[in-house]
Parts: structure tokens; C-alpha cells; sequence
């Protein structure tokens, strides 16, 4: 063999040809197999980990792309089937297609038949090292191993592919010499297939055991292991290699003596029974494994082409559902947007006219309709119905319309149900009264929908009827968020003028006065709770789903804080819809004879639970002949919890006594109780509204001011009653009479 050196130039520039490879080349046998369970109807990751844990193509490959995800495949908790498992399908099958295939289309050229040895020599090589792994467990990690003996030679795959000429040269002068194949690839490129090899993980970022088994397989690994611990991966591909070359299963280009696999495998601690029964079962082994792979497909390369033809034809149907559901998710996510920016564009003291002029411009815009109007139904007792009018340009103004007196000013047929209607049938007395002109031909009529029933209605010119079936189920939900919205802002109109009326009987001469306490006022007001929050609460719920709805299709996070905010807020307001209602319609009291200590020990507990304190100073005495009281106990306890409550609140540091008394009252049919504090206490003003629903002495937002009267209303229905007498500074006493038999 001449002793001529390589010019270092040319063994750099081989080393550039080989990093170009982004990837290796899988067999048409393999593209087959991987293909055919690619095509089925519900293709799993797991479907194909056979095949990719048996090619050294598709392993290096998966490896590769499961490192730029930032997964870690390493060590002892290495196992590329648990990572196959957790991956999408999708990433599967950019793994397999880019992958190339290698002489997919020159079946004639030996070349193949090459690679097909190459293969099943790394293939027992991988099977080798795996039961090698498994008898020096758990200093070796079975499946690591494993990939370590597939991808071994990947320098010469490489090569293969490359410089496809310059390695059938290489083999032949090996074969025809007796030489490895690294001394030929020394001499004639300057370097060999295990640099190669080494290059090419890094630059792939194979796990790094697996790159020193790549490099180091074919050095002194005995010697080099003593050092380097984790080269003994590299002992392992060795051993396996000597194996594989003595049993003569496929070809690993190379034709010099293996390594003697005795010496290895005492290094490693294997006796000669465990060398022999791997010897033994390495063939079969082999063979089952080259049938999952398909290695000896006949006419591989035709079967192929006919699977290739099969798949393009089915992709590019998917492909076209795909874009056709494209564009219908485009579509709606336009939709989406403009509900979106219309919710997000209220502000919370806009009124109905307000929003209802907003939701017409901005529909005017975005459905680019010609003239818009939306009106609201009157009010009862009212003959006037308000209108917004948009014309072209966005310009707006505001009308009043007189409502008709036969017909309703919604229509019957979209009273209840959402329908699109051509406007001239059925609103023609909508159209007499405004002063632009609709084109009646193109104008439509949808109802502004809320909890089932309708609120107003929008006419507008469509500028293309033939979208009006794509376009129906947009305008639907659209009209449905507007009509919800709407409503709200109506019914908090009606709350507001509630409010101001109340707060106008409050300020009459006080001699014209009814009081707050008298039964026939408390009626009135129970009356008011109720309606409010019927009125609210069905508008509420809407407008908290819908949010949620927006919230959980938005990915942008600014969006998804106020949609987050208008859901919190529909929700605390809600909350307070719920005392409302508790207020105005509790239960009807079930009262059975209680024990009053009963009643007062579990008012502590309740209360520890309402306030976060877990224990404060209260001081119970109960006269010893108490012993019951006639009442609801689950109601009185709440409202003597609100009461302890209102007493622990009272103390502006540190936490003060609460004393509680009961004794029987002079009549005689009633049970006294006193509960006193030494807190800050009550000016006459504050002391005379203490009871009145949603009245507090804190700064505004921090309570809603329920506790007292809901104390006070639960304790009427159980037919006692409640007094309170308080002093600034100097704390106060709650005085309760409950009836007892």
C-alpha cells in the first residue's frame, strides 16, 4: 500500500461534501412500510416506532428533531418509543418526509444492494448491543445502546450518499486487500467514516454517548474507557460490531479481522456463556426485525412509486378540505373579531343608544352593508320606540319613531327565533316614518335577540344577497352578543330611574314620610329587589359566557385581560344579584326547637368561616334556665354570624371581646339576646341606616352593606325582631328577640 499522504485540502473539502447532509437515506422498502401505516385513517406515532427504531435514517432523524424541540434524551431515562409517544402525529411525518429515499428512482444501480448490506449490518449491530446492554444493566441503558449500535456507521452512509463512487471504490479495494475500511478511507480521503460519523451527530446533535460510540468504536475503548467512563457505550458497539462480522450478517464494508470479541467482553464483565447465547439468537433476531423494515420486499423500488402516486393523491385531497376549511376558519375568526373589538369598545356607563349605535356602525363596516337601523321596542306605557340611523359614510343620527299601534314593532315570526326577513313584508311602517331611503329590495330585517325573546330589531341594505346562507350564522351570534348587551343597558336604565325615584321618596319632608321600617315600604323595596335582579341576571349569564367564549379563542394577552375583566365583573355583579335575591325572597323559615347555645356555637364557627379569623375573643353566657328557641336555625345563625360579623369589623386594631348574653325577656314568650362590642361604634346618621339593604359606613366598592338587613329581615319572618343602640368610641349592643314555645 503506497505511503503517500492525502492533501489536507481534499479532506476538508470531503468533510464539507459530508455536513451538507441534512439527513440520511432510508431504503424504498422502509419509505413502503412507513408509508402504508402513514396512509391509514387514524395514524398514531406509535403506529410507526418500529419502524423508525430499527432505520438509522429515520432514528437520526427523530433524534435530531426531538433535540430542537428542547426534549432531553439522555443517559438512563433515554427511550425513543416514550418520546415517539408524546410526539404530535404531525411531526412524525415531517420526520419521514425529510428523509430522502435512497435510489428511489435507479433500481438498477448496485448501489442499493450496498446500502441493503450496510443495513442489516447496523441492524445486528443494534440488536447486539441491546442484549449486551441488557446483561451489564443497569451500567448501560438497553435502548441507548441500542441506537448507538444502529447509527455506528453513519460516516459510511453517509459516504454512500455523497460520494457514492468514491465508496464503491473504497469497499472494492478493502475487499480485494483485506483491509478495514478506515485504513482505505485514510488513504484515499484523509480521514474516515468515524470522523465522519462524529461530525455529522454533532452537527445533528445527537445525544453524546451516542456520538462517542460513533467515533471511538473502531479505537483501543478497553484502554480509553479506564479514563473516560463514558466511552464504555463505545466498548459496547465494538463488541457488538466483532459479533456481528463473525456471524457474516450483512456487510459492514470493512474485510480485516474483527476485534476479538473474548477480550471485550471480559472488559466488560460477560463470560463466555452469555457471549455464545447472544451469538445464538442474533440471526433470528436479525430476520424478524429486517421483516418489520420490509428489507427483503421484492420490486421495493416499483412498490414505492405506486405507494408515492397512492399518497400524492390522497394529500392533495386532504389538502384541498384544508383549504376550504381554511377559509371557513378565516371567515370566522373575522367574525370573532368583530364581536371582539364591539365588546371590548363598551365602555360601562355607555347607554343603550349609545351601544346600539356602536354595534350599527360597526356592522355597517364590517359586513359593508349599504343603510342601517336598529331600534329598541318601547318601553311600557310608551308609544315612542329610540332608533339609530347609520348612513352611508358611517353617519349617524339618533330618531324617535312613533310605535305602530296594530302590529308589534318586532315582528311575530322573529319574536322569539332568529330569522333573516326581507323588510319591506313586515316593517313597512318603519321605513314611512324615517326620512333616507332604503332600497327596500335589498334591505333586511334580524331581531336583536335576549334570553329567548326580542328587544329590538335591525334593518339593513345587503349589498350582496347571494352570501345571505354563508353569512346566517354570523349574523345570528352577532345579533344574539348585541341583543344581550342591549338588554343590560336597558335594565340598568330601569335600575337607575328605580334608584332615583327611591332616593326621591327618601328626600320628602319627613312628616309625609313613610318609614323604611313599616312593612308596606319594605314590600315595596323587596319588590324593587326582585325585579332588578330578574332583570339582570339572565343578561348577566349571557354576557359572562360569551366572554369566556372570546377568552378562550384570543391569543393575544392584552384581549385576553379585558375579556378576562368583563368576565369577572359579570360575576361580582352576579354575586350581588344572589344577596339581592337572598334579601328579597328568602326561604320560608322551617322553625323547630333549637338549643340556643347550639345556635350561638355554631354562629362562631360560621362567622370564623366568613371573616378568615379563626378565633376570636367571644364571650358566651346563657341563663341557666334557657334552654330553646321556636325558630328556622339555619337562618337565625347566619344572621346572628352577620351580627358577629359587624363586631369583629368594628375594631380598627388589634381584635376586642364580644360579649353574648341570653336571658328569658320580661314577657316572658321571647328569648333575649345582647351582642356588644367595644369597637369604634355607630353616629346617629350611620346608626338609622344600618339595616337599609346595600347601606355601609366603608369607602364605596368595599362592601355591598347586606349583612344587617339580611340579619334583621331573616329575624322578622322567625317573628323576633332587632335593635340596635351604638355610641362613637364606645362600641354597641345588637338586642335580638327570637320566640320560643
Amino acid at each position: 500500500m503506497p505511503d503517500e499522504k492525502v492533501d489536507p485540502a481534499s479532506a476538508h473539502q470531503v468533510e464539507l461534501v459530508i455536513r451538507r447532509l441534512d439527513s440520511l437515506s432510508t431504503l424504498p422498502s422502509v419509505a413502503v412500510k412507513f408509508f402504508s401505516k402513514l396512509l391509514q385513517s387514524q395514524f398514531l406515532p406509535s403506529d410507526v416506532a418500529d419502524i423508525i427504531e430499527l432505520d438509522p435514517a429515520l432514528t437520526a432523524k427523530t433524534l435530531s428533531l426531538i433535540h430542537q424541540k428542547d426534549s432531553s434524551l439522555s443517559g438512563e431515562k433515554f427511550s425513543l418509543r416514550q418520546a415517539l409517544d408524546k410526539l404530535p402525529a404531525h411531526f412524525i411525518r415531517d420526520v419521514f418526509f425529510s428523509v430522502k429515499v435512497f435510489g428511489a428512482f435507479d433500481s438498477s444501480d448496485n448501489r442499493i444492494q450496498l446500502r441493503k448490506e450496510l443495513a442489516l449490518h447496523a441492524l445486528a449491530v443494534a440488536c447486539c448491543a441491546k442484549d449486551i446492554a441488557e446483561i451489564i444493566s443497569p451500567r448501560m441503558n438497553p435502548q441507548l445502546a441500542h441506537c448507538a449500535g444502529l447509527l455506528h456507521d453513519i460516516g459510511k452512509l453517509a459516504l454512500g450518499e455523497a460520494m457514492p463512487k468514491s465508496f464503491a471504490r473504497i469497499v472494492e479495494e478493502a475487499k480485494s486487500t483485506g483491509a478495514g475500511a478506515c485504513t482505505i478511507e485514510q488513504k484515499h480521503l484523509g480521514l474516515d467514516h468515524t470522523i465522519l460519523g462524529k461530525r455529522l451527530a454533532q452537527k445533528w446533535q445527537l445525544p453524546n454517548q451516542i456520538t462517542l460510540a460513533i467515533w471511538l468504536h473502531h479505537s483501543d475503548v478497553v484502554r480509553i474507557s479506564q479514563s473516560m467512563p463514558e466511552a464504555r457505550i463505545a466498548q459496547v458497539v465494538q463488541l457488538a460490531d466483532s459479533i456481528a462480522r463473525q456471524s457474516g450478517i450483512g456487510r459492514s464494508g470493512s474485510f480485516d479481522s474483527p476485534e476479538p470479541a473474548e477480550q471485550i467482553a471480559q472488559s466488560l464483565a460477560i463470560n463466555f456463556d452469555q457471549l455464545e447465547q447472544i451469538r445464538q439468537k442474533l440471526p433470528e433476531t436479525v430476520r424478524q426485525k429486517s421483516e418489520v423494515l420490509g428489507l427483503d420486499l421484492p420490486n421495493a423500488t416499483a412498490t414505492y412509486c405506486d405507494v408515492v402516486h397512492t399518497a400524492a393523491a390522497r394529500l392533495a385531497r386532504e389538502h384541498t378540505e384544508l383549504s376550504l376549511e381554511n377559509r371557513q376558519l378565516q371567515s370566522a375568526s373575522s367574525s370573532f373579531d368583530f364581536i371582539k373589538e364591539f365588546l371590548l369598545s363598551i365602555n360601562s356607563s355607555a347607554g343603550a343608544v349609545d351601544i346600539a349605535e356602536n354595534f350599527a356602525v360597526r356592522w355597517q363596516k364590517f359586513y359593508q352593508t349599504g343603510m342601517v337601523c336598529l331600534y329598541l321596542i318601547p318601553q311600557a306605557n310608551s308609544q315612542s320606540l329610540e332608533a339609530v340611523v347609520v348612513e352611508n359614510l358611517s353617519q349617524t343620527k339618533l330618531v324617535y319613531l312613533n310605535a305602530p299601534a296594530e302590529i308589534p314593532a318586532v315582528p311575530e315570526v322573529i319574536a322569539r327565533d332568529f330569522a333573516i326577513l326581507d323588510a319591506h313584508d313586515y316593517a313597512g311602517w318603519l321605513f314611512e316614518q324615517l326620512d333616507v331611503d332604503f332600497d327596500l329590495n335589498q334591505t333586511k330585517l334580524m331581531p336583536l335577540l335576549s334570553g329567548g325573546k326580542a328587544i329590538g330589531a335591525i334593518a339593513f341594505e345587503l349589498r350582496y344577497p347571494a352570501d345571505i346562507e354563508l353569512f346566517q350564522e354570523k349574523f345570528r351570534i352577532a345579533t344574539s352578543i348585541a341583543g344581550s348587551i342591549l338588554d343590560v343597558a336597558c335594565s340598568a336604565a330601569k335600575q337607575q330611574c328605580f334608584a332615583e325615584q327611591f332616593a326621591q321618596h327618601l328626600a320628602k319632608p319627613k312628616d309625609t314620610q313613610p318609614k323604611i321600617t313599616t312593612e308596606s315600604s319594605l314590600n315595596a323595596l323587596v319588590e324593587m329587589a326582585a325585579g332588578a335582579a330578574h332583570e339582570l341576571n339572565n343578561p348577566l349569564s349571557v354576557i359572562s359566557g360569551r366572554a369566556q367564549l372570546l377568552n378562550e379563542t384570543e391569543t393575544e394577552l392584552g384581549k385576553k385581560q379585558l375579556l378576562k375583566q368583563i368576565q369577572d365583573n359579570a360575576g361580582k355583579i352576579s354575586r350581588i344579584i344572589e344577596e339581592l335575591m337572598s334579601f328579597a325572597m328568602p326561604q320560608e323559615p322551617r322553625p323547630v326547637e333549637t338549643n340556643v347555645k347550639q345556635i350561638l356555637d355554631e354562629a362562631v364557627q360560621l362567622t370564623s368561616q366568613k371573616t378568615g379569623v379563626e378565633h376570636f375573643n367571644v364571650q358566651i353566657e346563657v341563663a341557666g334556665d334557657i334552654k330553646s328557641v321556636f325558630v328556622d336555625s339555619a337562618q337565625i345563625v347566619s344572621a346572628i354570624a352577620n351580627v358577629f360579623s359587624n363586631a369583629i369589623e368594628s375594631y380598627t386594631g388589634s381584635l376586642g371581646p364580644v360579649k353574648v348574653t341570653a336571658v328569658a325577656a320580661e314577657s316572658g314568650n321571647f328569648v333575649k339576646l345582647q351582642i356588644s362590642d367595644l369597637g369604634c361604634g355607630m353616629d346617629a346618621e350611620t346608626l338609622e341606616k344600618a339595616t337599609q339593604p346595600f347601606f355601609s359606613a366603608k369607602p364605596a366598592g368595599r362592601k355591598q352593606g347586606m349583612g344587617l338587613a339580611y340579619a334583621q329581615r331573616v329575624i322578622r319572618l322567625n317573628k323576633g325582631s332587632l335593635r340596635i343602640i351604638s355610641r362613637v368610641g364606645r362600641g354597641t349592643t345588637v338586642t335580638i328577640m327570637l320566640p320560643h314555645k
